[in-house]
């Protein structure tokens, strides 16, 4: 399904963190405006309300990888948002 070092459960709870926790920072918002399906969909899959079938896993799967393109960093295997977002030495508030 994806060539991620991020194993896929993990990519679901991080992009669900970064649009619960981030949706209304400026540094993210045209971020999660422009994944407004492929966000709440890892939320859902996350938190066990849906699972992904292969049209959805790619979704996710695209959201994550722009993020990391957003980002400028490799998956090299994240465990949390904080995890990712300290690779990058971006602040957490």
């Amino acid at each position: 399904m994806s060539d991620s070092s991020t194993p896929f459960s993990d990519v679901c709870a991080i992009l669900s963190d970064l649009w619960l926790n981030y949706r209304d920072d400026d540094e993210f918002k045209d971020f999660i405006e422009y994944n407004d399906i492929g966000l709440p969909l890892s939320y859902a899959v996350a938190n066990g309300i849906a699972e992904a079938n292969d049209l959805g896993a790619n979704l996710i799967l695209e959201t994550w990888n722009l993020f990391l393109e957003a980002l400028g960093i490799d998956d090299t295997g994240f465990d949390n948002l904080d995890d990712l977002l300290d690779s990058n030495d971006m602040p957490i508030d």
